[in-house]
């Protein structure tokens, strides 16, 4: 059977401290049909010298694209947009994945059409100077985002569908269910169907990708540590902290309006509790009736 070209995106942004580890990683993948995508967003550092020293060290085709800043959103989609390949591999610039990580998720797609997406679980790489209190606490919380669903493991992998709305669990910690984009791999024909990121989020843009992959499809988590996600102090996670409470408002109206009618009645109320004025009023008139019946 041909193995279909799998594309390895990477969105770049000052990243020479950690890209090296990140393209070694890449050449040294089992699966051989790949290329590599580079959008970079005006690095000033050696990020691109690296890059295109890389290409004398592999027959993997490396191409980099020179994208204008307008948020990570659109790096991320200027990447897919560039991309040839049938899959879609991301894989953040100081991030790495394990040798067998693309071979393994693609025979799983190819094996399970019905399937838009597979993930993995990843080790956690703290750089020595990051590692304090709040660390080891966002770990110990976010460390396994499968482990509290209670899916059980088949032939190796957890199998979730949209009746994860339904959960009570599916707005509590951790709201990300699935994963960071380096433990992703999708089919790109699946972005004609669901659409891009949504550039107009900064941290919840990935969890708000996935909920629209689980409306439509079915996602494999497979039960093995392919990846490794870094946590260090200079991560785009850390620079965005001040859209975050933006990025809950506009991802909470999101689930509001685009996916009430999935989840259950408990959570249902909660939501028009908190986002329906019309709601709130009957329930303030509710309580001044039952004050008044009092008397």
């Amino acid at each position: 059977m041909d193995k279909p070209l799998v594309s390895i995106c990477i969105p770049t942004f000052n990243g020479a401290q950690f890209i090296t580890e990140a393209l070694d990683s890449t050449i040294s993948q089992t699966y051989s049909n790949l290329e590599i995508i580079i959008s970079d967003d005006a690095s000033t550092d050696a990020t691109l010298a690296i890059v295109e020293s890389y290409k004398s060290k592999t027959a993997i085709p490396i191409n980099i694209y020179h994208h204008e800043p307008k948020g990570i959103g659109a790096n991320w989609n200027n990447s897919i947009k560039k991309a040839n390949g049938t899959y879609i591999k991301f894989l953040f610039q100081d991030d790495v994945l394990y040798s067998n990580c693309i071979s393994e998720m693609v025979e799983v797609l190819e094996n399970n059409k019905k399937l838009g997406l597979v993930a993995c679980k990843r080790d956690i790489i703290v750089d020595n100077n990051y590692l304090n209190e709040e660390t080891e606490k966002w770990i110990e919380t976010y460390g396994d985002l499968q482990e509290h669903l209670n899916i059980p493991i088949v032939n190796g992998a957890q199998y979730l569908d949209k009746s994860i709305f339904k959960s009570n669990l599916f707005l509590s910690r951790p709201l990300n269910k699935i994963g960071e984009p380096t433990v992703i791999l999708f089919r790109k024909d699946m972005v004609k169907a669901i659409g891009f990121y949504k550039e107009d989020l900064f941290q919840l843009l990935d969890l708000e990708f996935c909920n629209r992959v689980l409306k439509k499809y079915k996602i494999a988590i497979l039960n093995k540590k392919l990846v490794g996600f870094r946590l260090h102090k200079n991560q785009a996670t850390n620079s965005n902290s001040i859209n975050v409470k933006k990025d809950i408002l506009k991802y909470n109206e999101l689930i509001y309006n685009d996916y009430f009618y999935l989840f259950n009645r408990r959570t249902q109320v909660k939501l028009l509790k908190k986002h329906n004025s019309l709601f709130k009023l009957l329930i303030k008139l509710k309580k001044r009736l039952k004050h008044y019946n009092k008397f």
